[in-house]
């Protein structure tokens, strides 16, 4: 679970903004959050982020996913920078580090804090620290070439060993990984396994879907027919790559030299139309996902996804992530950015009410997601701290702020209406009334006669 994430000096966060997944003093939906006995605190499940266009809510989604990236992917030996994206818009910042700070919950129910500072260059500093409810210690401390180490490491000559390697454009955490070091995997994994980023043009890997073995097959076949897209079924067909016209020559060839035995990629090709491509005993084979829909006397007709609209090739991208989090305790954070798009209020709203449905103390999945659909900002579904604003000044700096701050906000108040008359920020400042009627223009080709 991610309890905490703060970052600063990343694209429009100039200064530090902090994120906190931990219950606030109100009692709405108490019976959904998940229970952490250990700490003896309360974790949100759900967490909506709002913020006019441009106020830094993708920005957000960037720098947790970065952070995900360098843990899992580093740099690589021949890599001189790392591709940070400081604050522009202030020269003081150009030659400043970013800090990401992330709280989290592991696999085995132990939370950690986990932190750095990295420059184009190098890491600035880096820092794990284990949180019990008494007290926290922390595993090791770096400050670009220098380690601290916890007593219980600090004569560890492999570990010692070990950081000597870690690159000066490298976490130690991704490095000790890659050396066999088991003390830290805990935290890696969690990077690894459990964040999972949605993005708006984020493509669900079809060779799970067309795996007829696979639970989310099965699950995506019952499911869709019952959303309203008309989908009743899905299938797939296969050919081989030769006979599929739109792969270039140079791909195939690639393919064929490259390509192991028995192991399928992904390939999106023109208007959006996805194949996986296997190779099997030597020769490719291309196979596409198929959504049938019943003609007016009953039969089953077959279309290729890329005829189906925006919102149904969305529903089809995002509904395996709510299948997931909706199965027994998957313990999956999955960080959507902008839910609404494509989709209707409603069916956002019926997935969200869906997934809340399941939460329970023991639960211990969550779902964050940047949106512009106020019809979700509605207490008898998000509790006050489940809702998030992001707002931009005139210097472009984004500032980040829970509805729970609002101390005076009622329980029974439609939020709604004060949100749009601004009263909470994190709407779009318009500066000119009928300001587009005001402009006094020629079309290119057009004029007064």
């Amino acid at each position: 679970m991610l309890i905490f994430f703060a970052v600063e000096n990343w694209l429009s966060f100039r200064d530090r903004v902090e994120f906190s997944m931990a219950k606030s003093k109100e009692r709405q939906h108490i019976e959904r959050l998940p229970y952490l006995d250990k700490y003896k605190i309360h974790i949100l499940p759900i967490a909506a982020i709002y913020g006019g266009n441009a106020s830094g809510k993708t920005n957000l989604f960037h720098a947790l996913n970065f952070g995900r990236r360098l843990v899992i992917r580093g740099t690589q030996p021949d890599q001189e920078e790392i591709p940070v994206q400081p604050f522009l818009l202030d020269t003081d910042c150009q030659e400043k580090p970013c800090c990401f700070e992330f709280e989290i919950l592991s696999d085995e129910d132990i939370c950690y804090r986990f932190g750095f500072a990295v420059t184009r260059k190098q890491v600035i500093k880096e820092y794990l620290t284990e949180i019990s409810k008494q007290n926290e210690r922390c595993l090791y401390h770096r400050e670009l070439d220098k380690m601290e180490w916890h007593p219980k490491y600090k004569n560890d000559k492999f570990l010692s060993y070990v950081f000597q390697g870690t690159r000066k454009n490298q976490l130690f955490l991704t490095n000790s990984i890659s050396q066999k070091v088991e003390f830290f995997r805990d935290v890696y994994n969690w990077f690894k396994n459990n964040l999972v980023l949605i993005a708006p043009d984020t493509r669900f890997n079809y060779s799970v879907l067309l795996d007829e073995k696979r639970p989310v097959y099965n699950r995506m076949k019952d499911v869709l027919p019952l959303l309203d897209t008309g989908i009743s079924d899905l299938g797939s067909k296969e050919s081989e790559i030769e006979n599929t016209f739109f792969f270039p020559e140079e791909l195939k060839i690639r393919l064929q030299e490259e390509m192991p035995e028995n192991i399928s990629t992904q390939v999106i090709g023109p208007k959006n139309k996805r194949f996986v491509i296997t190779k099997e005993k030597g020769k490719l084979k291309a196979k596409e996902l198929i959504a049938y829909h019943s003609d007016i006397q009953g039969n089953k007709i077959a279309f290729d996804i890329s005829q189906e609209s925006d919102g149904t090739q969305r529903v089809i991208d995002l509904l395996p992530a709510f299948l997931n989090l909706t199965k027994d305790n998957p313990k999956k954070v999955y960080i959507i950015d902008e839910l609404n798009r494509s989709l209707h209020p409603l069916l956002s709203r019926q997935l969200l009410e869906s997934y809340l449905n399941t939460c329970l103390p023991q639960s211990r999945c969550q779902l964050l997601f940047t949106t512009h659909d106020i019809f979700l900002m509605e207490q008898s579904i998000l509790r006050r701290d489940e809702m998030w604003l992001l707002e931009r000044n005139n210097h472009g700096v984004s500032s980040l702020f829970s509805l729970s701050d609002y101390h005076k906000v009622r329980y029974d108040k439609d939020i709604r209406k004060s949100y749009l008359q601004g009263r909470f920020g994190g709407i779009p400042k318009f500066l000119l009334s009928g300001m587009l009627d005001s402009i006094d223009y020629k079309e290119e080709g057009h004029h007064d006669t």
